[in-house]
């Protein structure tokens, strides 16, 4: 970060006691990076027709992601990424439950908060 700012005036390095208008500059450049990759996809479908299997495509797309973060997770160890079935038995208990809860009560807040403390509970027993 430091040669980001390092052709900038001595008022926006992060020496002495500019160190708040540093973070403050940091800050407001982390704001653009966020917003910009937000704005421009609404800016450029909000005028346009979206067609529909397209609409009906992108509905499996959450599930998708989802699908993939939480496989990788719980399947999939840190240490050379190798597969290990039963590596985290808490966690594939956990997530069979909250399938259950989910499939019956159709709420994502309630499975979340209840995956959480399966979690939680399961690590603690097992």
């Amino acid at each position: 970060m430091e040669q980001l700012f390092s052709n900038l005036p001595l008022l926006i390095s992060d020496t002495g006691n500019n160190k708040t208008l540093y973070h403050i500059i940091v800050i407001i450049f982390a704001a653009f990076a966020a917003f910009i990759p937000r704005y421009f996809p609404i800016l450029f479908f909000s005028t346009r027709k979206i067609p529909e299997w397209f609409n009906e495509w992108m509905k499996y797309v959450p599930v998708s992601l989802f699908t993939a973060l939480i496989v990788k997770n719980v399947f999939v160890t840190t240490a050379g990424y190798h597969f290990v079935p039963f590596g985290h038995v808490d966690q594939i208990v956990a997530a069979v439950i909250v399938m259950v809860i989910a499939y019956f009560t159709r709420s994502m807040s309630i499975s979340v908060i209840s995956g959480l403390i399966a979690v939680w509970l399961l690590s603690m027993v097992i």
